[in-house]
């Protein structure tokens, strides 16, 4: 699995007071660590339309269509996913649970499964069908790329929903990865969401000192 950050808006934490204090017309308060306490503010008074501003793209590879059937329930966001229509799957690669990894049979189950869908699928396009078609007997755990756009207010969102311990593992690891990686590009807009490595979970402290 592969986590890879495309874009972000530069010098985000900036933008999002230059664009918070518009609402004030406190611009004589900016100052080289303004921004700081600033966010900290907006976020403590629940003032998140602000940090609507500034946004993040990743691209995901290795993730399960699973995984992206529950991604794209986030409507604010923007997708651009892997096509089952237009590209050939006769080879495709696909995610193993750990649940299923762990137990050889269960193993053994699977990735018999695994090679049954694919030839099934080798066998309906060697008569013609087309891809659009043969792609219905394709499992959800079928690796699929995709590239995810939202704006911080969102990604918050998705980091409380899907960094929870209640979440499913897939999303789950791929979220916290998302989150370590604007932690540090923004960490003042992130910096409440409290990692637990041992765990990995996140969740937000909600304790922001303005």
């Amino acid at each position: 699995m592969e986590i890879i950050l495309l874009s972000i808006t530069p010098d985000p934490e900036r933008l999002i007071e230059e664009a918070g204090r518009t609402c004030y017309l406190s611009f004589d308060k900016i100052s080289n660590e303004s921004h700081r306490k600033f966010i900290r503010m907006i976020i403590k008074n629940g003032h998140h339309s602000v940090l609507e501003h500034a946004s993040a793209t990743f691209r995901v590879k290795g993730g399960s269509r699973g995984f992206t059937h529950q991604m794209v329930r986030h409507r604010i966001c923007s997708f651009s996913q892997q096509s089952q229509r237009y590209v050939n799957e006769e080879d495709f690669s696909f995610v193993v649970p750990e649940a299923v990894a762990l137990d050889p049979e269960a193993s053994e189950i699977y990735g018999r499964f695994m090679a049954q869908s694919r030839e099934t699928y080798k066998e309906l396009i060697a008569r013609g069908i087309k891809k659009e078609d043969a792609r219905f007997v394709l499992p959800q755990g079928v690796e699929s790329e995709i590239v995810i756009s939202a704006n911080f207010r969102e990604w918050r969102h998705i980091f409380q929903e899907r960094c929870s311990k209640a979440a499913q593992w897939e999303i789950r690891k791929i979220a916290m990865e998302m989150l370590k990686i604007l932690k540090e590009k923004a960490p003042t807009v992130f910096e409440d969401f409290i990692i637990n490595e041992e765990a990995n979970t996140a969740a937000s402290g909600l304790k922001i000192q303005s």
